[in-house]
């Protein structure tokens, strides 16, 4: 279906002399946005039993928290021996370095920040997030493949992109297999067991464990990161983080039973 096609798509929306409007920052902008919407849905619904307008100031704080931890889970973990040489180069965001490994743990702080603040349960907090969260997952991912980066193993299979970054040969777009596994598919599951559940904390658990096994799946087909490679000659960074994500999860929907934290 989409053999020999060559990715050609500009990240530039508009491009107003010195500013330039770029698909991957306005994706993450329209994901907050809609993430807002939704958080302020399930506070109508008394899912999410905090005030309305304290809905802003936990979209920002889950912002700041998401880059912070993003940023230092890819610094530290995936390229801290060229960051340790490159001191300059620790906040320059805008040559790219962003872990979603890492932006997990920075929401889990922040939800821990906000719920102690508001004196609200942690999970209730969590479990919140969760269900905002997977339309700017979907963006975000849509942003990587419209950037061209990301992409990828060679394949000769129908369905391969030649992205420019990755030489003469199609790969497969696993930035699209991502936004659907962990956007579209991921959210499906959150809002069907929503419906169903009577304690805070199953969805975050579910969140973290279905996030792990799609992106575990899917990194068989993403090119791992060069400066990393494979582990034991086969198992990516990004797949042993997925890996204990899994159990992660699994443990969160066993201690939320424990505490029993009723909607």
């Amino acid at each position: 279906m989409f053999a020999n096609y060559v990715h050609d798509l500009s990240p530039v929306l508009f491009d107003l002399g010195p500013v330039q409007i770029r698909w991957y920052g306005l994706m993450y902008v329209i994901g907050f946005i809609i993430a807002g919407l939704i958080l302020k849905h399930l506070v109508k619904q008394n899912f999410f039993k905090i005030s309305l307008d304290k809905i802003d100031s936990l979209v920002t704080m889950m912002i700041v928290c998401m880059f912070i931890g993003a940023r230092a889970a890819y610094v530290f973990i995936y390229n801290w021996d060229y960051y340790s040489e490159n001191l300059m180069d620790l906040l320059a965001v805008w040559k790219g370095g962003l872990s979603f490994h890492g932006a997990l743990a920075g929401l889990l702080v922040g939800g821990y920040l906000f719920a102690r603040q508001n004196k609200i349960a942690w999970f209730q907090v969590m479990d919140a997030v969760a269900l905002a969260g997977t339309p700017g997952m979907f963006l975000g991912r849509i942003g990587n493949f419209i950037n061209g980066e990301l992409y990828g193993r060679i394949t000769n299979s129908p369905v391969g992109i030649i992205f420019p970054e990755g030489g003469p040969y199609p790969r497969h777009a696993s930035q699209l297999y991502e936004a659907v596994l962990e956007g579209l598919v991921l959210g499906l599951i959150l809002w069907a067991v929503k419906q169903k559940i009577k304690i805070y904390g199953i969805i975050s658990g579910l969140f973290v464990s279905f996030y792990g096994v799609f992106r575990f799946a899917i990194e068989f087909f993403r090119e791992p990161d060069s400066q990393l490679g494979y582990y034991f000659g086969f198992i990516t960074m990004g797949q042993i983080l997925c890996f204990l994500m899994v159990f992660t999860g699994m443990g969160i929907i066993l201690y939320s039973k424990k505490k029993n934290v009723t909607i």
